[in-house]
């Protein structure tokens, strides 16, 4: 489970110009932002929701989520050290829901399945490009994700790779 920020104004990965010339880089004037919480599952599940904060409430509304969600699962759900994943609340609605939590090492985002999905869509689908509006952007992460597909979302959180620490609970295609 991880979760990340979109903002109206597009990451700038690559821009191309001819040698000596100034690249035009479109920008809006505005700063919202927009929170996509992501949990993957190794069975090939994905939820996404996406909120306008990244708060502790907010992480319990998911948490709830992923119950309503996987019910009937045993679940186990790697989690950085945020403030809100940490606050004594979402622990205990946590263990409430029969949700376990584990916390990845500081500073590891290799070991989180969802940054590598996070950071393949931002810097490959988002990237460069902007758009008229945040709903927008949100709307093409949802359907780039629903073209995708389980095998895809798989792929490109890195679950099958060779050196995916969690392999052993992974079912390959």
């Amino acid at each position: 489970m991880d979760e990340t920020i979109l903002t109206s104004i597009p990451p700038l990965r690559a821009k191309w110009a001819l040698q000596g010339t100034q690249a035009v880089v479109p920008i809006s004037g505005d700063h919202k932002r927009r929170v996509l919480y992501g949990t993957i599952s190794l069975r090939g599940g994905l939820l996404i929701h996406d909120t306008p904060a990244c708060n502790q409430e907010e992480f319990q509304i998911y948490l709830r989520m992923i119950r309503s969600l996987w019910r009937g699962w045993k679940m186990l759900l790697f989690l950085d050290r945020a403030p809100s994943h940490k606050a004594e609340e979402s622990i205990l609605l946590a263990e409430e829901l029969g949700i376990a939590l584990r916390w990845l090492p500081v500073a590891c985002p290799k070991l989180n399945p969802m940054d590598h999905l996070w950071r393949h869509i931002k810097g490959d689908v988002l990237a460069n490009t902007p758009h008229d509006s945040l709903d927008q952007r949100v709307a093409l992460v949802h359907q780039y994700l629903q073209d995708l597909g389980p095998a895809g979302w798989m792929r490109k959180a890195g679950l099958f790779s060779e050196k995916f620490w969690l392999r052993e609970y992974c079912p390959l295609p």
